[in-house]
């Protein structure tokens, strides 16, 4: 590993077109799940001018069944995708949650993927898809999360809590920001470049209101990123196209899954390529992200490394993972195989099959619309919420490894 390197990261804020739709799809899935916790749904979101557009496949007790419609389920879902689209703030000419265009293209389950998903006789519930799963941790940050990505993320979050209290009447819901560290000796020792472009009210583009707002962002800046990383050498990009006041899917078209980097850590570690929103925890696409990031966090917070990638691999309709990876970057204090020998030791994981992850992390509950905006990890764990943040494994791999 190098020592010293710059390394950046970015982030989008909840307004930005594709993370309306990411959210939008977590809201369909929130809805599935609090009727039927085996709720099935592969629901993808597309957001352009005043339309929301919805496509894919679910399953659903009392709600569909038999390829239709339970009574009033098609108003419940237009409901829930305007109310998420409200929850986010677009009353905009080109984006309005009351007068935007709405379609939905939901359609039922294949039953050649039912079959191979759902347990039957002496077969185990089988895995949603094929495919890699990644996760990571680091000590970069309290939250064991790479730090330019974690700052990222919460400057942003910051400007959206202004801006929904109030705080910031100026500012609009699309936004981006981007953040760039110089790291030493592999430790983060100064912030070079910050750069932030914000959608905002109209009358932003004089110099006046230019300054207005870009001490604002500075000063959130300060807020969120520790002051030793902050200098006179930091160099600033506040809106630096200009004007901002086309935005979100008027602005851009919008599309489920799109931020996948955005949504994991950042670009610091390999990404298996699925994306999460709109996919109930069967699909191992999501539910493996999660346990590799709960297990490569309560790795580090152990102790045992101070940077750890792990790998899953799964097969379609099969319950079994197909391989597990442990690396930890020569920062660990035990082998990496012993570590891989302890995760598979501890039964309480149910071998990481699709049903023991999902059993052990609670995932078959209405508790996915708030990842869908700021990234699904570094977050704090509340209630049946962000499960796969808790550091609950700590003492039983310190256990297994001993």
């Amino acid at each position: 590993m190098r020592s010293n390197y710059l390394f950046t990261s970015e982030s989008v804020s909840e307004g930005h077109p594709d993370k309306v739709a990411d959210q939008i799809s977590d809201a369909i899935v929130d809805l599935f799940l609090s009727k039927d916790p085996e709720a099935r749904i592969a629901c993808e979101t597309l957001t352009t001018t005043q339309l929301v557009v919805l496509a894919g496949e679910i399953r659903c007790k009392g709600v569909y069944e038999d390829d239709r419609w339970a009574p009033g389920a098609q108003e419940e879902i237009e409901k829930t995708v305007r109310e998420t689209v409200k929850r986010i703030g677009y009353e905009q000419d080109g984006f309005h949650w009351e007068k935007l265009r709405f379609e939905n293209n939901l359609h039922a389950q294949s039953a050649h993927i039912a079959q191979g998903v759902d347990a039957s006789g002496n077969k185990d519930e089988g895995a949603g898809d094929q495919g890699i799963m990644f996760g990571f941790a680091c000590d970069e940050t309290p939250d064991l999360m790479p730090a330019t990505l974690d700052y990222s993320h919460k400057i942003l979050a910051k400007m959206a809590a202004d801006r929904h209290s109030g705080a910031a009447p100026f500012l609009e819901p699309d936004a981006k920001s981007q953040v760039t560290l110089r790291f030493e000796n592999g430790k983060p020792a100064a912030a070079t470049a910050i750069v932030v472009s914000t959608q905002h009210a109209p009358g932003y583009d004089t110099a006046e209101k230019e300054a207005e707002l870009k001490d604002y962002v500075k000063g959130v800046i300060a807020e969120i990123l520790p002051a030793h990383l902050l200098s006179d050498e930091t160099v600033y990009h506040i809106n630096p196209t200009g004007s901002f006041e086309i935005g979100g899917p008027d602005g851009d078209a919008g599309l489920t899954g799109r931020k996948i980097i955005v949504d994991t850590y950042g670009g610091a570690s390999p990404h298996g390529g699925g994306a999460f929103s709109g996919k109930d925890p069967t699909k191992v696409d999501r539910s493996a992200a999660y346990i590799t990031r709960y297990l490569a966090k309560n790795i580090v917070a152990a102790g045992l490394a101070r940077r750890c990638t792990i790998q899953l691999a799964y097969a379609i309709g099969v319950s079994e993972p197909l391989s597990l990876y442990v690396d930890t970057h020569g920062t660990g204090t035990v082998d990496d195989a012993r570590i891989e020998a302890a995760i598979k030791s501890i039964g309480e994981l149910g071998g990481l099959t699709p049903r023991g992850i999902r059993t052990h992390l609670g995932l078959n509950k209405p508790i996915y619309r708030p990842t869908a905006a700021y990234g699904h990890f570094g977050r704090k764990p509340e209630g049946d919420f962000f499960p796969w943040e808790r550091t609950d494994l700590v003492e039983k791999l310190k256990a297994a490894i001993a």
